[in-house]
Formats: structure tokens, C-alpha cells, sequence
């Protein structure tokens, strides 16, 4: 259907729908929102039940129950379903406030309605609206082409075609195929080339994208984070499980009745395996969460603040992160002519048409902060009265430039070129030598600079796809975006976490180093290494590799240099990308954890796990905090679970080899498996020592192996020395020595808590937060107590006399002593063998999918950031107007004072030029 024929059948104006018609489609269609993964309570009740040892126990329990010991059985299911709801409550929320999150990450587009351009958000688009898509955009719907300027879109999350596919208005045939439909952009395809206004036809699950998502699953491909806790999770398992069967084959061997050992077995294996900590790392990362929410940083998927606290190294763009952000047009500097003139061709070559008035929405940052200055509707708009455009070639990352055809009142036709200076300098006559001396002393004042040059094009009906040479340069137009009042600060910040900053810019290198230099972003010896995109491509991978340590600058690099730096970077480090653009995506997708800002475009945000609502490296500093203290709480637990658990139910196994009766009972077992984990549901609220969040910290599996193999023995030598206590002095029988055992393994697996969860000295120079203390000192009141209260004979409890209250008190100051005494050696060991190691290299291979994630290998150890020194603060005076009688602080060529006239223009071929044109005029 040819493109006028297409509004027609939509019920659409040429001006797009108003409000009134647009809100009624949307109550009758629906937003645009595709089916997605939801928090279901039942999913995650049915997660509670994945641990088979758990299953097996809760079928052993079922057949005591039908045997005739029902009192125990119900015992026994009445502790399982309240270990159970534990973890489902935590998870649930924690899900809960994931989904939360993501629906705070927000996509817009540009939509025509009632002939007036205006942001909306996707959700709200209907069928009939009429859309502005550009570079870097996320398709938010299926479309249909009307107009469009060199449009190509890469369909990949589609049709798997790698190339990007050229779209145009004109109509196809019936019943083309997804990937012959060239007159139409869908749904989750991105806008790699040109612009376009369309017609939207279908949303929400009716577009091809969103029939698709309805038959994908939903399970995300799991992280680095998750696969370190299924290892260890595993690991406890296998270990469990040869401790059961061990367990049964020897009281079978003791001739002891089949459905008790069965049943003390399996309690012994749900004893060691970390049931809750899916609960407690899902506490604490969704507390993380919410923090960081606050501070203005939404994360995609909740393990991915794990991943923000590893980062060792952060590369990010300049704008908006070292700058301000606010990108201000100051003025323009003519190469030969009045100020006006150059304004004015500026104007005309901004993506959005002058002629056609309108508020100019949807443009890059420099054209828009122009179009404040001097389109339509500003104080000093440019005169555009009688200009046609013709064609329009947008900008791209790989020319650096943009163009368009313009027809004048006096039929003349021209092409004016704006861009990079270095580029459309280059494209000049070669006598343009005033020019190139007046730019180089733009850059070394630090400020943004495009250039605008023209020729003569009356036979040309449209552009070529790179700009051709033969021009003539009109001037130069200057941006300033001064460095933040924060940035020394939070650079400071990133520095004591560790974090090494580097810097990747379009700019001109000149520009981006005196920023860095201002800012204090230098090496030791107060310099800024800095290697331009050119340099980047000539250097192969060993010989990049090696200057990227020292480097601190890369100026003037193409996407495809961003992602080859990140690559090589990671090979050493775990890497940080803060970018918002499209250039930005490639390396956003390579980093270890992309970050992205709300302002972003769709790509770049699409690309990201992290996204800031502000592009300020302070909150990116708050935020890799968080990351560090949710890992390290996690670990707390992680090494509770592999010491003092571990001990105990290894000193259940071995009891059980020599006494003539159980050492506990199963539902004594799981009625302690439980308590105990309801204390450390308070670890994601405790406090993290200061040295442990200057650092990355990554899993070790085999220190965790290594930490369980010291610590669990340890414990045990206690459960021993009390089972001497209970037989030979106290000359227990079973249902005291069970209590008795109860009591001092509950109370000794809590408190090490106080131990463990610091390498410094207990409450004297680190204290647990008051939660976790109560909670802990709650547990082990509730076991002290508990023999005493009616429920104690239920569960096989009874009294003890005195002196075993006071022998446990001692006991278990000996053994938090000997555990202090033993954790300082291990940390010492630990840190020895990890100076000895070779320094880490990362390989995370990246998922092909379009959702990606990064799989970080289990053992790491921290590696060096390029060292930066903050000797300097913000020492030169930024311009904050004109600048007038301006000398370069470098030495450059001085700049001659000019008047500031951001807009009016003389009639088109009214303006003399020395030595300007063939025809002696300009437009």
C-alpha cells in the first residue's frame, strides 16, 4: 500500500491524531507493553521446594506419619513449612521490588499529534500515531515508513540477518516476508542509519516482536553472582548427601529401626545445605536495591549490583560526567565573515528543518542547544525565511558529520557540511590555513567546536553518503559545557574505592585533556596520556593492550574502538562503562557492567544493567559502595554456612557412630537448621568494615573450600568437648545429652556470627548492626529456653541443671576466642597466597542473545587501576559568555575580539567574502 494510501486506512490526518482520539485508541487497545515476567507468588513458593534432600525428608516424614508417629511427623512438617515461608516471604518481596525497579526505566518518542511535535512516553503510542525515529533508536512499535532519509535498521533480534536492512517508503509486495518488509521499522529493531517519520500499525502484542515474546521464556541467562551461588550451593549438597548416605549405612549397620536413621539422615543433609541462602542473598540484594533507588540508581536485574561492586576499572564518556552536561551555544566564529551568516547556516543544518518552524524535539545535544540559541522561537532567531531544504544526510559516528541541501530565495542551491572540525576542515580547499589556526585555538580553551563549511550544488537533487570535498569553511560554532563543581569529589571517591577512571570522547583530544587536567585527572607526574582514535587503529591488540595502563584519554574513537578498548581492558580488569549515546552501545555490551542514565538513548539503555536517573559519577561512587556491602554481607552468610553449620552436622555424623542412641532427632535438627537461619536473615542490615569496601571482591570457591575445611573441624572440637561435659561429668542420658547438644550447637553457630563477619577485632573495633545482634542474642535465648516451655517435651527437651549453663558460658568464650585466633591466621595465609598468584585475567564470554549478560569466572583476585593523582582542582575560568579579547592559555594564536550575534542574517548572496567562494558570495 503506497504511503498516503496508509493514513487513509489508519483514520489518520496528515497532522496525526489529537489527544482526544489517541486517548480513546489507547483505552480501547490497550498500552503498548509486551507480555513479561511477573512476580507470581506460586513460582516462587514452587522454588522453595528445588532441594531434592528437602523432598525426600518431607516423603520420609509422610510415611512416619502413616506408620503411626504422627506427633513427630506433624513436628517435622510444621518446622519444614516455616523454613519454607521464611524464604518465600524474602524472595517474593525481593522480586517484587525487582519488577518495582524496572518499571522505572522509561523509554520515549517523538509523536505528531494535532500537527505538533511532542515527547510521549511508548507505552501511551496507538495504532495511527505518527512517529519522529532516529539514529540510535529502539523501534517502540511496528511501522510503516512515510518518509525517511537514508534509513537502515538492524532487524537481528528478528531475522538474525547481521547487516543492517535499508528501509524505504515504497510499498511491497503481498505477503512479503519479516525480512523483506523494507517499507516497514518493528518493534525492537534499532535505528542504526538516517531518520524517518511513520505511521504506527500495531503495538503491544500484536507487533511481530511482541507475538514473539509471548512463546520465549522468561528466565534470564544467569550472572556470574548466580553461578558462584549455585556452585557453592551444589558443593554443600554432594557434601550433605555423602554424609546421609554414610549416616544410614551406619545405623543400619547399629541395627537401628530403618525409618529413624532414614529420617535422621535426610535432616542431617537439609542441615547443611544452605536452604535460605537464596532468601538471604535476595534480602540483601533487594535492600541494596531500594537504597540505591534512592541515591537515583535503578538496576535492571537485581545481581547485577554485584557486579557494580567488582568494577576496578570505570570508562566513561566526558558530557554529563566530568561536565555539566548543559550544553550551551556561546557563539559562533566566522572563518572571513560575520558571525551571523555562520549562525545561520548552523541553524539550517540542524536535523530538524527551520523553515518548518515547530519546537525542534528529538535532535543530538548540539543541535538542540543551537536551536535554543538561535531556531525558530528563541530571543535570536536566525532568519530562514525562503529556504527549502531538499535532502538531509543525519549525522553519524562514522563521517562525524551531517549535511544538507538547501535552496535559497535566489534559486541558489547549496550544500552546507557541519561536523568534526578536523573533518570537515579536511574537506575544505587546502589555502584554509587562518581557519585551521583559529580551531586549534578554540580547542585548547576546552571548547566544544563544530565547524560549517559550504559549496555550490544547483545540479545535486540529493547527497552522497559521506561528504565529498570542494568546500569552503564559514566558521566555527562554539558549545561550552563547563566541568562539574563535583567532579574533583566524586573522582576522589572513585579513587578511594580503587576504581581507575578513564575517559573515552569524540572530542578533540586538546578539548578532553584540558578538562582531565583541570579536574585533576592526571598520572603521578601531573600529565594526561591520551591516544586519539587514529593511534587506537594503527596499535594491535598487544601493543593497545600494553599502552591502555598508562593511557587516560581516548579522543575522537569510534564505537568499534570503544569495544575493542573495553575487551582488552577486561582481560585485567573487571570493567565499568558509563556511556548514553549510540556510539555508546558496543561497549556498554562488552563491559562487565554497562551503566546508562534515564536521558539515554534507547539502545544505550537497552544495552545497560544499570541505570542512573542523574549522570553524576558521585551517585555512580554511592552505588558501587552498595554493590561491595551487599556482596560482602552475602559472604558472611556464604561462610557461616561452611564453618559452624558444617561442624555441627559433621559432629552429628560422627556421634551417631558412637552412641547408642540418635544424637538428636530429626526434628531437633531442622527445628535448630532453623532458628539459626532466622538469625542471619539480619546479615543484610549489618555493618561492612571500611577496608572491605575499598577493594573489588569476587567469589573463591576454593578459599570458601578452604575456609570450610578449617573452621568446621574447629566447631566440632567443641561439640566434642561438650559430649564429654554431658557423658562423663554430667552422666547424661539421651533426652538430656540431645538438649544439652542443642543448646551449645545453636548458640555457638549463632554467635560465630560476631567472629566471622569482620577480619578486625569484635565489637571493639567493629560492631555488628543492632539487628543482627539482637536477632543473634533473640536465637539464643529462644534455645536456652526452649527445654523449659511446654513445647520442650513435645520436641524431646528437658531441663538441665545449672552447671551446664555456666560450663556452656565458658565454653563458648573459648571457643569465640580460639575462632578469633584462627580466622587472623587464615586471613594471613590468605593474603599470601594471593600476593603470590599471577595477576587475574577475565574471560567471560558474552551470551550472542540481545539480552546479555556477563558470566564472571568464581576466582578472582583484585587487579591494579591505572593510578591517577588528584593534585589539581577546576583552576582555569570557564567562559560563561562572550570572549571577547580572548587569548588561548596555551600559547595558541590569539582570537580576535568579536561581537556576539547568535542570530539575523543578511539576505542570502548579500555578505562579501574575502577570498571566499568562486562567485564571491556566500549564502
Amino acid at each position: 500500500m503506497p504511503a498516503p494510501d496508509v493514513l487513509t486506512a489508519l483514520g489518520v490526518p496528515g497532522s496525526g491524531l489529537d489527544e482526544e482520539r489517541a486517548a480513546d485508541r489507547l483505552a480501547v487497545d490497550g498500552p503498548n507493553v509486551l507480555p513479561g515476567s511477573r512476580a507470581t507468588w506460586w513460582r516462587v513458593l514452587l522454588r522453595q521446594f528445588a532441594n531434592p534432600v528437602l523432598l525426600l525428608l518431607l516423603i520420609a516424614a509422610s510415611l512416619s506419619f502413616a506408620t503411626g508417629d504422627q506427633v513427630n511427623a506433624l513436628i517435622i512438617g510444621a518446622i519444614m513449612a516455616a523454613s519454607t515461608g521464611l524464604g518465600f516471604v524474602n524472595e517474593y518481596r525481593a522480586e517484587r521490588t525487582a519488577q518495582d525497579l524496572h518499571r522505572q526505566v522509561s523509554h520515549s518518542v517523538v509523536v505528531i499529534r494535532g500537527g505538533r511535535d511532542r515527547s510521549v512516553d511508548v507505552k501511551m503510542l496507538v495504532v495511527g500515531d505518527l512517529v519522529r525515529i532516529g539514529l540510535g533508536s529502539i523501534v517502540p512499535a511496528d511501522v510503516r515508513v512515510l518518509e525517511c532519509n537514508e534509513l537502515e535498521a538492524d532487524e537481528s533480534v528478528l531475522t538474525g540477518e547481521a547487516l543492517p536492512v535499508s528501509k524505504s517508503p515504497e510499498p511491497v509486495e503481498p505477503g512479503a516476508g519479516l525480512g523483506e518488509l523494507r517499507s516497514c521499522l518493528l518493534m525492537g529493531t534499532v535505528v542504526r542509519h538516517g531518520d524517518a517519520v511513520a505511521a504506527v500499525v500495531a503495538t503491544g502484542e500484536d507487533a511481530q516482536f511482541g507475538r514473539i515474546a509471548q512463546g520465549l521464556g522468561d528466565r534470564a541467562p544467569r550472572t556470574g553472582f548466580e553461578t558462584g551461588l549455585t556452585r557453592f550451593s551444589m558443593m554443600l549438597l554432594w557434601i550433605g548427601l555423602a554424609l546421609m548416605v554414610g549416616i544410614l549405612v551406619i545405623n543400619l549397620l547399629l541395627r537401628r529401626p530403618f525409618l529413624d536413621a532414614l529420617l535422621f539422615s535426610l535432616a542431617i543433609a537439609v542441615g547443611i545445605t544452605p536452604q535460605l541462602l537464596p532468601a538471604v542473598v535476595s534480602t540483601s540484594l533487594a535492600a541494596g536495591s531500594r537504597l540505591l533507588a534512592k541515591e537515583k540508581v535503578l538496576v535492571k536485574r537485581l545481581t547485577s549490583i554485584e557486579d557494580l561492586g567488582n568494577m576496578d576499572v570505570l570508562v566513561t564518556d566526558k558530557t554529563g560526567t566530568l561536565t555539566e552536561g548543559r550544553i550551551t551555544f556561546l557563539e559562533s566564529v566566522p572563518a572571513g565573515q560575520d558571525q551571523t551568516a555562520t549562525t545561520r547556516l548552523g541553524v539550517l543544518c540542524c536535523e530538524a528543518d527551520p523553515a518548518a518552524g515547530g519546537a525542534g524535539a528529538g535532535q543530538n545535544a548540539l543541535d538542540a542547544a543551537l536551536w535554543r540559541a538561535a531556531g525558530p522561537g528563541s530571543g535570536h532567531p536566525a532568519e530562514v525565511t525562503g529556504t527549502r531544504r531538499v535532502d538531509l544526510r543525519p549525522f553519524d559516528h562514522e563521517s562525524l558529520t551531517s549535511s544538507v541541501l538547501v535552496d535559497f530565495v535566489d534559486g541558489q542551491r547549496w550544500e552546507i557540511l557541519k561536523g568534526a572540525p578536523e573533518v570537515v576542515v579536511s574537506r575544505c580547499s587546502p589555502d584554509e590555513d587562518e581557519g585551521r589556526a583559529t580551531m586549534g585555538g578554540l580547542f585548547e580553551q576546552g571548547l566544544r567546536v563544530v565547524a560549517v563549511a559550504v559549496r555550490r550544488a544547483d545540479d545535486e537533487t540529493e547527497l552522497a553518503s559521506s561528504p565529498p570535498s570542494g568546500f569552503h569553511l564559514a566558521g566555527f560554532l562554539c558549545f561550552v559545557d563547563r566541568p562539574k563543581p563535583d567532579a574533583v569529589d566524586a573522582l576522589r571517591a572513585l579513587a578511594h574505592l580503587g576504581i581507575g577512571v578513564k575517559v573515552t570522547t569524540g572530542d578533540n583530544e586538546v578539548v578532553a585533556v584540558k578538562v582531565c587536567r583541570d579536574l585533576g585527572l592526571t598520572d603521578d607526574a601531573g600529565a594526561v596520556p591520551v591516544l586519539t582514535g587514529r593511534q587506537v587503529e594503527a596499535l594491535d591488540d598487544q601493543a593497545l593492550g600494553a599502552a591502555l595502563a598508562t593511557t587516560i584519554v581516548f579522543a575522537r574513537v569510534s564505537p568499534t574502538h570503544k569495544a575493542r578498548i573495553i575487551r582488552l581492558l577486561r582481560a585485567r580488569h573487571a570493567v565499568g562503562y558509563l556511556g548514553d549515546g549510540v556510539n555508546d552501545a558496543l561497549a556498554l555490551h562488552e563491559a562487565d557492567v554497562g551503566i546508562s542514565v534515564d536521558t539515554g538513548t534507547d539502545v544505550a539503555k537497552d544495552s545497560a544493567d544499570v541505570i542512573m536517573l542523574e549522570k553524576d559519577l558521585g551517585t555512580l561512587a554511592r552505588g558501587v559502595v552498595s554493590g561491595r556491602r551487599i556482596f560482602a554481607n552475602t559472604i558472611k552468610y556464604v561462610l557461616m554456612g561452611t564453618s559452624s553449620n558444617f561442624g555441627n552436622m559433621f559432629s552429628a555424623a560422627a556421634a551417631s557412630a558412637f552412641l547408642t542412641f540418635l544424637p538428636m532427632l530429626p526434628q531437633q535438627i531442622l527445628l535448630n537448621n532453623v532458628l539459626y537461619d532466622t538469625s542471619q536473615l539480619a546479615i543484610p542490615t549489618d555493618r561492612v568494615d571500611e577496608e572491605q569496601l575499598r577493594k573489588p571482591s569476587h567469589w573463591d570457591l576454593g578459599q570458601i573450600r578452604r575456609f570450610m575445611l578449617v573452621f568446621g573441624p574447629a566447631s566440632s572440637l567443641f561439640d566434642f568437648a561438650t559430649f564429654a561435659l554431658l557423658l562423663g561429668v554430667l552422666h547424661a542420658g539421651p533426652d538430656e545429652f540431645r538438649t544439652g547438644w542443642f543448646v551449645e550447637s545453636l548458640a555457638t553457630q549463632t554467635l560465630i556470627v560476631f567472629a566471622i563477619r569482620t577480619r578486625r577485632v569484635p565489637f571493639l573495633r567493629s560492631r555488628p548492626s543492632w539487628l543482627l545482634t539482637g536477632s543473634v542474642l533473640a536465637v539464643v535465648a529462644v534455645g536456652v529456653a526452649l527445654p523449659f516451655t511446654p513445647l520442650g517435651p513435645l520436641l524431646g527437651f528437658v531441663g538441665l541443671p545449672a552447671l551446664f549453663y555456666v560450663a556452656l558460658a565458658a565454653m563458648a568464650l573459648i571457643y569465640l576466642v580460639l575462632i578469633e585466633t584462627v580466622k587472623h591466621v587464615f586471613f594471613r595465609a590468605e593474603s599470601e597466597r594471593a600476593a603470590a598468584l599471577p595477576h587475574r585475567r577475565r574471560t567471560h564470554p558474552h551470551p550472542s542473545t540481545g539480552i546479555h549478560r556477563r558470566a564472571v569466572g568464581l576466582v578472582a583476585h583484585q587487579g591494579a587501576p591505572a593510578r591517577v593523582s588528584f593534585s589539581g582542582g577546576p583552576a582555569s575560568a570557564w567562559p560563561r559568555g562572550g570572549l571577547p579579547g580572548r587569548v588561548p592559555p596555551s600559547g595558541g594564536r590569539p582570537v580576535p575580539p568579536r561581537r556576539r550575534s547568535p542570530g539575523g542574517s543578511p539576505h542570502p548572496g548579500s555578505t562579501d567574502v574575502e577570498g571566499g567562494t568562486p562567485g564571491g558570495t556566500w549564502p
